[in-house]
C-alpha cells in the first residue's frame, strides 16, 4: 500500500473503491482514503461485506466500530502464549506472481479479480483493443500445451501529439522493427529473433481483408526490403507473417503491432526503464542527448534511444537492433519487478495504457486472450530469454551498403533450432537419463545393405508429392530399390517416425542413416506387408519433413550466432 493509503484497512476490495464521476460519467478508481462520513460510496452495484472494526490512526473507537462498507470481516485467531512461537505457517512469495512480465496478462490477472467494477472496468479495456484480421496467415492462435511464436511489429507511423520529429512524413506504417519471439514448450526459455527492417526479401501474394469486408489479393514482390511487407500497397501485418513465415519456415501463432507513441506511453506507465551508454551520444536526427552511464528513460528519451541509429555501432539498423533488444530487456525487468505488480495505480495504469498502445490480431482480441497469453509469458525466467539477430551480410549487389540479404550459411540452422524447440541458453531438460538413452541406442549395431531395406513410404502432413519426392530419391540416389509409394497415413504427424519390427533392426538404422533420422523417430513396433505380400518397416513423412535428402535429426544445441544477450544483463551500448 502506498502513502496515500496507509490509514484505510489493507484488507479494501479493490471493486469498492471504484465510484462514479458525476463530472465525466465514468467509473474512477479512488486510492486516497475518503471522509468516514460525507464521502460518497461507489455507485457500482455489488456484493458489500461487513469488515471487523478498526481504530484509524488518530481517530476514537467509537468511530473505530462503524462498519465500512466493502471491507471483509476477518476471523480472529487466537494470540500464540507469550514465549511460544505460532505455527502457523509463513506464506512465499509465489514464483510466479514474481515472473509476471508482459502487459495484457499481469493486468488482466489482477483486473480479473476486481469483482462487479472489475467486470465493468474489464468491458471498456475489451473496447480500448484494436485488432485487425490475421487473413488466416497465422496459425489460429497459440496453444497453452505448445510452444509459442508471437511476432511483434514496431511500426514508424506517426500518431499523437510530439511525434512529428519521427519517421518518414505521411508514413502508412512500416514493419520498422521486428521480432519474432518463440516460447519454448516447456516455457522454460525463449528466443527474441530480430529481423532487420533493410533485410532482402520476397514478400509472397497476401490476401487482405478490407473495410468493407471484402477480400483483395495483394500482389507480392521480390527482392524489397523487409520493411514493406507492411503499410506498402495496402499490405497489413497479415501479409508480414507470411513474409516471415516463407523467410524462416515458422509460422507465427499470433502478432501485435505498436506504433512511436506505444514505448512513450508504456514507459511513462511503468516510470521508466533502465539503460547503459558506453559514451557519450548526441544524435540531432533522433533528438537523442545523453552522457555515458546508466539511465533511467521514458516517454520521448525512450522512443529517441529505441530510433537513435547514426551515433552507435556503425550507423546502420543493425546496431540500432543491438539498442532495440537492450530496451526490450529492460523494459521486460521493469515489468517483472516487485515494484511493478504490487503496485495498484501502477498495474492499472498499464492496462489502459497497454490496451491502447497495441494493435493486435483478430484471434488475441480481448483481456481474457491477451490475459492467458500473459500467464504464460510470465513463466518464463529473463536469464533463459535470449535477444540475437538473423544472420546476414551486406549486400553484393550495391556499391553503397544500405541493405543486408540473408546468411545462407548459418540462417538456415538459426531457424532450424528455433522450430526444433532448441534452447539459445544452457537450460537443462526435464527429460529423463533412461528415455534419451534408449533412443540413442536404437542407432547402434548392424546395419543392412541398402539395397536389402524394404520400405513403405506414407505421407503424413508432409506437402503434398513427398512421398513419391522420397521413393524416387532413395530407389535412384541410393540404392533402396525394395521401396514403394503408399499413399496417405491414416493420420498427420508432426514428426517423421519409422516402425520396424525386432527382426528389422538393422534395415530400420540403414534407412535411418540414410533419412537422417534420430533415434528418437525410430518405433520398434510390428512389421507390415508390402504390396507383394512381403514383410516391410513403414516410414511415414510428417511434417517436419523439408524434403527428400534433408536430414530430420534434431539439433541438440543452437547454432553459434555472431551476438546474443539474455534479458537479465544490463549491457551498455557502444
Amino acid at each position: 500500500m502506498d502513502a496515500q493509503g496507509r490509514g484505510r484497512a489493507d484488507n479494501i476490495d479493490p471493486a469498492d473503491q471504484w465510484v462514479l464521476n458525476p463530472n465525466t460519467g465514468e467509473y474512477e478508481l479512488r486510492l486516497t482514503p475518503s471522509a468516514p462520513q460525507s464521502s460518497p460510496q461507489s455507485s457500482v452495484p455489488g456484493p458489500r461485506r461487513p469488515t471487523p472494526s478498526r481504530p484509524a490512526a488518530g481517530g476514537t473507537r467509537e468511530a473505530a466500530n462503524r462498519e465500512v462498507p466493502g471491507q471483509r470481516r476477518r476471523r480472529a485467531e487466537p494470540e500464540p502464549p507469550a514465549g511460544r512461537r505460532s505455527r502457523r505457517p509463513v506464506k512465499k512469495k509465489s514464483k510466479a506472481k514474481k515472473a509476471l512480465l508482459w502487459t495484457g496478462g499481469s493486468m488482466a490477472f489482477v483486473l480479473v479479480a476486481v469483482s462487479a467494477a472489475g467486470y465493468l472496468y474489464i468491458k471498456h479495456l475489451n473496447d480500448n483493443i484494436t485488432s485487425v484480421s490475421d487473413d488466416g496467415a497465422s496459425t489460429g492462435g497459440f496453444s497453452k500445451d505448445k510452444a509459442i511464436n508471437l511476432l511483434i511489429i514496431g511500426t514508424d507511423k506517426r500518431t499523437g501529439a510530439g511525434n512529428e520529429g519521427y519517421g518518414d512524413t505521411g508514413s502508412v506504417g512500416h514493419a520498422d522493427t521486428n521480432i519474432l519471439l518463440h516460447i519454448s514448450k516447456d516455457r522454460s526459455n525463449a528466443t527474441a529473433l530480430s529481423i532487420p527492417r533493410d533485410l532482402i526479401v520476397d514478400v509472397p501474394d497476401c490476401p487482405t481483408e478490407q473495410s468493407d469486408g471484402s477480400q483483395k489479393v495483394i500482389a507480392g514482390t521480390t527482392d524489397v526490403r523487409f520493411n514493406t511487407s507492411l503499410g506498402q500497397d495496402g499490405r497489413t501485418a497479415s501479409c508480414t507473417v507470411r513474409t516471415v513465415t516463407e523467410l524462416t519456415g515458422i509460422q507465427p501463432d499470433n502478432f501485435m503491432v505498436a506504433d512511436f507513441n506505444a514505448v512513450k506511453t508504456l514507459t511513462d506507465a511503468v516510470g521508466g526503464v533502465e539503460v547503459c551508454l558506453a559514451k557519450d551520444i548526441d544524435d540531432k536526427q533522433s533528438h537523442l542527448k545523453l552522457s555515458k552511464g546508466t539511465h533511467n528513460i521514458s516517454g520521448e528519451t525512450a522512443l529517441a534511444f529505441v530510433r537513435t541509429r547514426h551515433s552507435v555501432g556503425f550507423g546502420g539498423d543493425l546496431s540500432r537492433i543491438q539498442l532495440q533488444q537492450q530496451f526490450l530487456s529492460a523494459l521486460m525487468r521493469k515489468l517483472s519487478s516487485n515494484s511493478t505488480l504490487t503496485s495498484p495505480s501502477k498495474l492499472l495504469k498499464l492496462a489502459e495504457v497497454g490496451t491502447k498502445a497495441l494493435t493486435v490480431d483478430s484471434k488475441l482480441d480481448s483481456i481474457g486472450k491477451l490475459k492467458d497469453l500473459g500467464l504464460e509469458l510470465g513463466k518464463l525466467n529473463p536469464k533463459n530469454l535470449t535477444f540475437t539477430t538473423i544472420p546476414v551480410l551486406d549486400n553484393p549487389a550495391e556499391k553503397v551498403k544500405a541493405t543486408v540479404v540473408l546468411n545462407e550459411s548459418k540462417a538456415p540452422a538459426v531457424f532450424q533450432a528455433i522450430k526444433e524447440d532448441v534452447s539459445f541458453t544452457a537450460v537443462k531438460k526435464k527429460q529423463a537419463k533412461a528415455s534419451k538413452d534408449a533412443a540413442a541406442a536404437r542407432l547402434k549395431g548392424t546395419k543392412s545393405a541398402a539395397s536389402e531395406v524394404r520400405v513403405r513410404i506414407l505421407n503424413g502432413g508432409a506437402p503434398a508429392g513427398s512421398a513419391q519426392e522420397t521413393l524416387s530419391w532413395l530407389q535412384n540416389d541410393k540404392g533402396v530399390l525394395k521401396s514403394e509409394n503408399a499413399g496417405n497415413a491414416p493420420a498427420e504427424l508432426g514428426k517423421t517416425t519409422l516402425e520396424y519390427a525386432p527382426d528389422q533392426a538393422d534395415q530400420a538404422r540403414e534407412l535411418a542413416s540414410l533419412m537422417g533420422l534420430s533415434g528418437s523417430a525410430m518405433k520398434p513396433g510390428k512389421s507390415v506387408t508390402n504390396s507383394q505380400g512381403l514383410p516391410a518397416i513403414t516410414l511415414t513423412l510428417g511434417k517436419d519433413f523439408q524434403g527428400a535428402g534433408v536430414s530430420l535429426t534434431t539439433p541438440t544445441k543452437a547454432p553459434d550466432v555472431d551476438s546474443k544477450t539474455t534479458a537479465d544483463k544490463v549491457t551498455c551500448a557502444k
